[in-house]
């Protein structure tokens, strides 16, 4: 039995806690794990999704600022690890790192490490050197970060690719149009959707809004699915006077009845790991439009299983969106197939055989 601890900070919900809750959840049913998770005093949120599973829960974080200068929130963690006798653990972001990282400055027994690197960016000389260094493993979740981590001698010999997983119980193709007129939205239209939380500079949404604007079609309407979404993103169509054909609905947890009712999936982001999000979009059979940000180049196949433009290419995501108004439906249904066959590589169940091999070397050369 191998015992491992998945920490994660803060709370709310988003592409990485939805990664920590799916791979808590898969390892729970595994006869050979033992999984635990060290979280925030306020994340009720995950503990009520994994309450029919068999996660056991800690709690070390008030995520109360200044939270990173608490000396209770490294304390409690440093207890955690120290009574749990664990076997591995696993830093699912940077903030998580920066916990983990002065925690074991004080543990004489240190169980393996595991961090996640979940998008491209490169840290700094000092992280890099005072956080990423102690790690035994690092995680990429797509090909291309590994690659770009690898370009820049950012610890080649730890780092090991494990793709981001998805949820095909949830996400499979089902017929939600009617789910159109909940909205006010006409059933002969054309809707576009978007999920992610709002984060223009990492996802673009303001030049999302001002691309639809620019689409030549009065019929179309544009959703944006994600926290805060409903918060900032009316008052950007509204000054690109398509207030009334853009809707805002912050964070819901339909997401895949969302999806379903949508013709079309649009991404518009400058920087990804491996966009679950678009994944999502084609499990449900969406033909997908989007930016080639992080690793979707490693799966979006531009006229094959979606649509692709370069990252910050906006008049050409314009032109995407208007020539798949006019594709044929039998054009429409191969490049649907064909989404969710390439989807279906990407299961959690996977994801979580990656992460056990993983255990099971690091815990056989385990030398404490």
């Amino acid at each position: 039995m191998i015992k491992v601890l998945s920490v994660v900070d803060g709370f709310g919900w988003g592409g990485t806690k939805e990664q920590v809750y799916l791979l808590a959840r898969e390892l729970s049913k595994r006869e050979d794990i033992d999984i635990h998770m060290a979280i925030s005093f306020q994340y009720q949120e995950m503990v009520d999704r994994l309450k029919d599973y068999n996660v056991k829960f800690h709690f070390f974080e008030n995520h109360k600022k200044p939270n990173r200068l608490n000396p209770m929130n490294y304390y409690r963690l440093w207890k955690i690890i120290k009574e749990g006798d664990f076997d591995i653990v696993l830093a699912n972001s940077p903030h998580t790192l920066d916990f983990v990282r002065v925690v074991y400055l004080f543990l004489k027994k240190k169980p393996k490490l595991i961090t996640v690197k979940r998008s491209a960016s490169i840290p700094s000389y000092l992280s890099k050197n005072l956080k990423y260094k102690i790690s035994d493993k690092i995680v990429c979740v797509s090909k291309e970060i590994r690659n770009i981590l690898e370009e820049n001698n950012f610890f080649p010999e730890k780092l090991i690719t494990i793709e981001s997983g998805i949820d095909f119980s949830r996400f499979k193709p089902e017929n939600k149009k009617e789910r159109k007129l909940e909205f006010g939205i006409p059933l002969n239209s054309v809707l576009f959707i978007n999920v992610a939380n709002w984060n223009p500079q990492v996802k673009g949404q303001d030049k999302l809004i001002e691309t639809f604007a620019k689409v030549d079609c009065k019929n179309c309407y544009l959703m944006l699915v994600g926290l805060d979404t409903d918060k900032y993103a009316p008052e950007i169509a509204k000054k690109f006077n398509v207030e009334n054909r853009v809707i805002a609905l912050g964070f819901r947890k339909d997401v895949p009845q969302l999806l379903n009712m949508a013709d079309f999936f649009v991404f518009s982001s400058y920087l990804e790991g491996i966009a679950g999000a678009v994944l999502q979009a084609m499990a449900t059979g969406k033909v997908v439009i989007s930016t080639l940000a992080g690793g979707i180049g490693e799966y979006l196949k531009d006229g094959y299983n979606g649509f692709a433009v370069e990252v910050g290419y906006f008049e050409g995501l314009r032109k995407k969106m208007e020539y798949v108004l006019n594709l044929p439906q039998e054009e429409y249904e191969r490049i649907s197939e064909n989404a969710i066959q390439t989807a279906s590589y990407y299961s959690i169940q996977n994801t979580t055989d990656k992460y056990i091999k993983l255990f099971k070397e690091l815990v056989s050369e385990k030398n404490y």
